[in-house]
């Protein structure tokens, strides 16, 4: 399985892909269990598994998930102890809207060996926090502040000079649980100039939230929180 060439066919055929975010911080058996019927039922295209705050196991949540459903399962790691052999591949974030070293590229150093012996496929990937009503966990973990809305600019040369450093995915994040979720207006204009698929997440809780962000050029859509209490709401976004 090649995640990354399946997401540059997607865009070639300008299909657009729809993932679930699961944080295990948050999930019991049962809870996961719900998340795998719904998943096996409506069929969204990737699982992505992690969180800004992690004490529980990441690995045997990805355990869980693999011997579970048939989609590609992705990291999501807020830190480098986020890791499992288990998963199909990472999204190795660099948190490139904040000046923070350490989420720039200090977890990034602590991983490298324990990644080069692994089977997973990385994929580097621009993580750009936009503000989103309210403080999110990134910003609190990462000590670093999301790029204003009123600086779409800033937004946009960002996700571009990510591109041009060499990563192969751009990611707009307003944040867990965000009032409002990035707007069509700094979607579009970071689409206009970039050329790597780009990925928008964070306080998506309808349907037509999902399609304005597709509409304006986002190729991935991540909703996570609003499913924590009911994962079968996977069927709001999927079922037509």
């Amino acid at each position: 399985m090649n995640c990354y060439k399946n997401i540059l066919k997607a865009v070639e055929e300008k299909r657009k892909l729809f993932a679930v975010l699961i944080d295990p911080e948050k999930c019991d058996s049962l809870k996961l269990e719900q998340y795998v019927d719904a998943i096996n039922t409506y069929h969204p295209d990737f699982v992505f598994v992690g969180g800004s705050q992690m004490q529980c196991s990441v690995n045997d949540a990805v355990a869980f998930l693999k011997n579970r459903v048939a989609i590609p399962v992705i990291l999501f790691p807020g830190n480098a102890l986020q890791f499992s052999e288990n998963a199909d591949a990472i999204l190795l974030l660099s948190l490139i809207s904040g000046r923070n070293a350490e989420f720039l590229i200090g977890q990034h150093v602590k991983a490298a060996k324990m990644l080069k012996k692994s089977s997973v496929e990385i994929l580097p990937t621009g993580y750009i926090l936009i503000e989103g009503g309210r403080e999110s966990a990134t910003a609190r973990i990462s000590k670093t502040h999301p790029l204003s809305i009123e600086k779409s600019d800033e937004i946009v040369s960002t996700a571009l000079a990510g591109e041009q450093l060499g990563l192969r995915l751009i990611y707009l994040e307003a944040g867990s649980g965000a009032k409002c979720p990035v707007s069509q207006t700094i979607i579009a204009a970071t689409r206009a100039e970039i050329n790597v698929p780009l990925i928008v997440g964070g306080g998506i809780k309808t349907r037509q939230e999902m399609l304005s962000a597709y509409e304006a050029g986002a190729d991935i859509v991540v909703v996570g929180n609003v499913l924590e209490d009911n994962p079968y709401y996977i069927a709001e976004f999927l079922y037509f």
